[in-house]
């Protein structure tokens, strides 16, 4: 529908993609920023409409030079290069990785700007509401799928040595399928040995029971789900 309407080369044409532009770049990034997660409002309408003004660009070009232009190049590289803004908002901490959503927030708030801009407002609109409904879905789906899931992945610091194997033998003895077991070994003094570690939990067990018995382990520092 609106795409149909927006195809011509008009004024009116050119602010309505760039007024909806600006309005689904804020919503992506008012829902990042309510969860206190990167890639805030901010950030998502620059982005959303700097690459609306590629393609309104990209279109104005193939208006003026119709014989000598390929329209997709440009495009092209907004995909490749917003890839280096995405990865600003990824940090890795010990064990853990956060930042993704929000890093494949911003490449697809450039997508969603690149289709406005060219002027398929129809998909943009039902890409962001498709968006937003699962990433606030899949949370709960999630957690409903992990609570009667028996693997379990726990991140373990051990003094040394010995209480690797004393909670690789824990493991076993304990008749765990083990899927991964991946050791770190200190990187400067006063640090831990690192274990990441994903097993299957026998039927009739429960996490809790596990991390207290894995606890109790000499050596073993701490323990932290992950």
């Amino acid at each position: 529908m609106f795409t149909t309407m927006l195809s011509g080369w008009t004024w009116g044409s050119i602010v309505i993609r760039i007024v909806v532009s600006l309005v689904i770049g804020m919503i992506i990034g008012i829902d990042r920023g309510a969860k206190r997660r990167g890639g805030g409002a901010r950030t998502t309408i620059t982005v959303c409409l700097g690459a609306t003004m590629v393609m309104l660009m990209e279109q104005y070009l193939e208006e003026i030079y119709p014989e000598r232009l390929d329209i997709s190049r440009i495009a092209a590289q907004v995909i490749s290069g917003v890839g280096f803004l995405g990865a600003g908002s990824i940090l890795v901490s010990g064990h853990q990785i956060k930042g993704l959503t929000s890093a494949a927030s911003i490449w697809t708030c450039a997508c969603v700007g690149l289709a406005v801009g060219i002027g398929f407002i129809d998909g943009a609109v039902v890409l962001t509401a498709l968006w937003l409904a699962g990433v606030h879905l899949v949370p709960y789906i999630e957690e409903r799928v992990y609570k009667y899931s028996r693997y379990i992945t726990l991140y373990i610091e051990v003094e040394d040595g010995k209480a690797i194997t004393h909670v690789s033998r824990f493991l076993k003895q304990d008749h765990c399928f083990t899927d991964t077991f991946y050791v770190d070994k200190p990187k400067a003094k006063g640090q831990h040995f690192q274990i990441v570690t994903t097993f299957k939990i026998p039927r009739g067990k429960n996490r809790e029971d596990y991390q207290r018995s894995l606890q109790e382990i000499k050596g073993v520092v701490s323990i932290n789900e992950i």
